[in-house]
């Protein structure tokens, strides 16, 4: 492995809160009027909330335009948000589409470019260098994780193997034989690795990886601890969506791991009250908002992610954090009137040594009152245990998540293996209300 020499920042990533607020500004009135002049659903929802790219005087002005939401993105379907000719895109990815029509984006060479610089940046804020080994395990086509790492692996100078998902004992195998100093995948995908190395013999803790870098799905700090130690890493956070860009949006710093840097010189956040539309001030719990600063092909204007956070002050570089995703408001559950995350089980979850972080809660109404099960399953080292052991776990995990997050849920405890295993994004929630 490279000597762990940080390479040098970029200009911007040192640059002064006012520096950056001016560039900012700069791009921000580009951008609006690019998606304005180029995109008819933008005209139109600038024109019917009666403001105009001009009136876009400071940053704070951005507040006064509508905001931009998945729907439309899939009633604009396939390539109607596009703001150059069709012809002039060199690249389109698109969501997977399990709610509907999924939706599309767009890159000119420029975007693909600059996605490259800042998942090139994002992978050295991790502590990768010039010269290092990345087994890329995202999954390669139209998700925006695999190809997205890999443009910036090749930018970076490191060299790139692109294992995609799935196939996880070539997975092992390739690692235990190539001896990657980094992998790039979701962390759910990555306690599936782990538990290839130890069903071939392996202590995973003994591979080569020293960085991971995992995104793509919520997951807590107490997920982060269980990697590390199981794995013998160092587990950083990156985060990315593909509306907006993909991955590469913001990515945590090794030396801090205090949250993810936004790369505030291309993406400009808000954080919003979720019911309102408000914009809340820094700190505050909300919907995080993004308003594209650079995207030629497709511009994105006050997108809601859905996804909920806080903006926290720079540290390790100029930009602001933002805390880990707690979870999404179209993710959250409501079980008798009780809001409910999937994160919440699962930090509940790996606090108690007889339960592995594999989980899926499914909600039911039998009989016209919501009921919540908890599918989780026993740690390998514990599922030799008698019923009667088994049973005080699956009761202290119901008392917890009772008296911590206020439901009653019904736990299932299942042997190892008895969850399925996602090659990519974890599937915690089935909703069988009404069904």
């Amino acid at each position: 492995m490279p000597t762990r020499n940080p390479t040098p920042l970029h200009p911007i990533e040192r640059a002064s809160r006012d520096e950056l607020a001016a560039l900012q500004l700069q791009r921000m009135q580009w951008s609006i009027a690019h998606a304005y002049n180029n995109v008819a659903h933008y005209k139109k929802s600038f024109d019917t909330k009666g403001v105009h790219p001009s009136d876009l005087k400071r940053l704070e002005d951005l507040s006064k335009f509508p905001f931009l939401v998945k729907s439309d993105l899939r009633d604009n379907y396939p390539f109607d948000m596009f703001a150059v000719p069709r012809a002039n895109v060199a690249r389109i990815h698109a969501s997977s589409g399990t709610t509907g029509k999924p939706t599309v984006v767009g890159y000119t060479k420029n975007d693909i470019d600059t996605w490259a610089d800042l998942m090139a940046r994002s992978i050295n804020a991790s502590g990768g260098l010039a010269g290092d080994l990345i087994h890329v395990a995202y999954g390669y086509g139209l998700f925006t994780g695999g190809l997205g790492a890999h443009y910036g692996v090749e930018r970076l100078g490191c060299t790139v193997i692109p294992m995609s998902g799935g196939q996880s004992e070539k997975q092992v195998q390739l690692i235990t034989d190539f001896k990657p100093d980094l992998i790039m995948v979701t962390p759910s995908y990555c306690l599936a690795l782990a538990e290839e190395f130890v069903r071939q013999g392996i202590d995973p803790a003994t591979s080569s990886l020293a960085i991971g870098i995992f995104g793509a799905e919520p997951w807590t700090n107490a997920m982060r601890a269980d990697i590390e130690k199981r794995m013998g890493i160092d587990a950083v956070d990156i985060y990315g969506l593909s509306e907006v860009m993909g991955p590469g949006v913001a990515c945590e710093c090794i030396d801090a791991k205090d949250g993810p840097v936004i790369w505030e010189d291309h993406f400009y956040p808000e954080i919003i009250d979720p019911i309102t539309g408000d914009v809340l001030p820094d700190g505050s719990e909300g919907e995080l908002v993004f308003t594209s600063l650079s995207r030629e092909a497709m511009p994105v204007i006050r997108y809601r992610t859905r996804d909920l956070t806080r903006l926290l002050p720079p540290t390790a570089r100029s930009m602001r954090r933002m805390t880990k995703i707690t979870g999404r408001s179209d993710d959250m559950m409501i079980i008798r009137g009780v809001n409910v995350f999937p994160t919440q089980i699962e930090e509940i979850i790996l606090k108690q040594p007889e339960l592995a972080p594999h989980y899926l809660c499914e909600i039911t109404r039998p009989q016209h009152l919501d009921e919540l099960t908890i599918r989780v399953e026993v740690s390998p080292e514990h599922a030799a245990h008698g019923a009667e052991i088994r049973n005080v776990a699956a009761e202290q995990l119901a008392n917890r998540i009772k008296e911590l997050i206020g439901v009653s849920a019904r736990i299932e405890l299942v042997a190892p293996g008895g969850v399925e295993r996602s090659l990519g994004k974890a599937k915690r929630v089935v909703d069988k209300r009404g069904k």
